[in-house]
């Protein structure tokens, strides 16, 4: 989903209807580079944390426990959290308002798609355990 806002947005921008990002070149490329570093550094994190607990990555995988350490304190899906902070890092430094303004499109289609499902599952198999962090944890930042 991700990518395909990023090839999309830039698409349009160039070929449709171009919607520049009017930055000065020091605060466009500061806002690449953190949203970039932020986007890298969050799915690293949540990648770690994973690999402590022994669990899978992968969404549809089965997850054994509820993990509330580390970034997962601060958003309940690090992973799209972090590929939206690099969707956005990378509008950024193309230029592309686009690719950023897809952010929160495709947010809402990895909800309807996969969050929403993720959600049900974990409260299914977890009840009062996930029911609390889920009411402690934002499910983005």
């Amino acid at each position: 989903m991700y990518l395909a806002a990023v090839i999309g947005g830039g698409l349009v921008d160039r070929y449709l209807v171009s919607l520049p990002l009017v930055l000065p070149g020091g605060v466009r490329f500061g806002a690449a580079t953190v949203a970039t570093v932020l986007g890298i550094g969050v799915m690293a994190a949540a990648i770690g944390l994973f690999r402590q607990t022994g669990q899978d990555p992968k969404p549809w995988e089965s997850t054994p426990e509820i993990i509330s350490t580390g970034v997962c304190r601060l958003t309940r899906n690090p992973m799209y959290v972090g590929m939206a902070l690099l969707q956005a890092g990378i509008g950024f430094a193309l230029t592309s308002a686009w690719i950023i303004a897809l952010v929160p499109v495709v947010l809402a289609v990895v909800y309807a798609t996969a969050v929403r499902h993720e959600e049900a599952y974990l409260e299914e198999k977890f009840g009062a355990d996930y029911l609390s962090y889920k009411n402690e944890v934002r499910r983005w930042i």
